[in-house]
């Protein structure tokens, strides 16, 4: 090569070591290691949170399952005590007081049971309340059960007692028609009897006195006498009841002598010419006497009939006849 002192177009660069790769290196370990802690930690994560998921899942079945444990035991305990009411609706007005209580618990529980976000503590209170139900509930049907037993008791009594009545019923109206025969005899063996049955007819004179006539002009009344008695009719006061027919079939009437009608046992009603009432002595035999007025005495027969306790008890006739040549 020619030597020049003018320098070369090319420049001339002094021989270098060539450079490393480490520090390169380096910095893609650490980004490798830095990216595996992010994978890693991210994996943590995601384990940790499936791992909370879970516990959240377990902890919400738990929680699930408990609520619908209380939720059954309740309905069990509502389907008790529906079937001992709706069994027993005639021993519910005894039970009143029992059933109210038993109404408060089921309000508290169902309070507690309706919540979306019940705590572990409602649901605790609500298991305590349920446990409470069920202890009112077995109360009430042990209540039931001897009640029940009192009323089928009490059934069976009323059952005895009324065919009791229907026996004494019957007995009753055997005796009571055993009893009206036996004052229907009575009644009718009270009766009086009648007998020495006289009528008399009488003249009343001006001088007062009496005379027996059997002269119909002359005749001023007829004095009926007879004699009453009984042996079963009791001492007190009785009627007899007098009906005098005329000859011409006609009975004397007038007001003044209380005339009337009397409904008899077997003739039906009759008109009375007078009653005359008496006061009787039981086993005595009484004599009963009385006139019968009229202005004009009819030739022919008078007939008096004598009824007492609506029978007849006696009669008798007595004839006029004319008087004097000229009758």
């Amino acid at each position: 090569m020619t030597n020049t002192n003018y320098p070369s177009a090319t420049p001339q660069v002094p021989n270098q070591p060539p450079k490393k790769n480490g520090s390169k290196n380096i910095v893609i370990g650490l980004l490798a290691a830095g990216l595996l802690g992010t994978w890693g930690y991210l994996l943590y994560d995601k384990n940790k949170s499936s791992e909370q998921i879970q516990t959240f899942q377990a902890q919400s079945t738990s929680y699930m399952t408990q609520r619908d444990s209380l939720k059954n035991m309740y309905d069990d305990a509502e389907m008790r005590l529906d079937s001992i009411t709706s069994s027993n609706n005639n021993l519910q007005g005894k039970l009143t007081d029992r059933q109210k209580d038993i109404a408060n618990l089921k309000a508290q529980i169902r309070s507690i049971l309706t919540k979306k976000n019940a705590t572990e503590a409602e649901l605790a209170q609500a298991k305590s309340l349920i446990a409470q139900l069920n202890d009112k509930i077995s109360g009430l049907e042990a209540d039931v059960a001897r009640l029940t037993t009192e009323n089928q008791q009490l059934t069976a009594a009323n059952t005895s007692l009324t065919q009791e009545k229907t026996d004494l019923q019957q007995n009753l109206q055997t005796t009571t028609a055993q009893k009206q025969d036996l004052e229907k005899t009575v009644d009718v063996g009270s009766t009086f009897v009648a007998s020495n049955i006289k009528i008399t007819p009488i003249d009343d004179k001006k001088n007062g006195k009496e005379k027996t006539t059997t002269k119909a002009k002359k005749v001023d009344k007829l004095v009926v006498s007879f004699d009453v008695e009984n042996r079963i009719a009791k001492s007190g006061p009785a009627d007899m009841y007098i009906m005098v027919t005329a000859p011409d079939g006609k009975v004397i009437g007038d007001p003044s002598m209380g005339s009337g009608t009397l409904n008899t046992r077997n003739d039906g009603d009759k008109p009375y010419t007078v009653k005359v009432p008496i006061q009787y002595e039981q086993g005595t035999q009484k004599l009963v006497e009385f006139p019968i007025k009229q202005s004009k005495f009819q030739t022919g027969d008078y007939k008096i009939e004598i009824y007492q306790n609506g029978f007849k008890i006696g009669e008798g006739t007595r004839s006029l006849r004319k008087g004097g040549l000229f009758g």
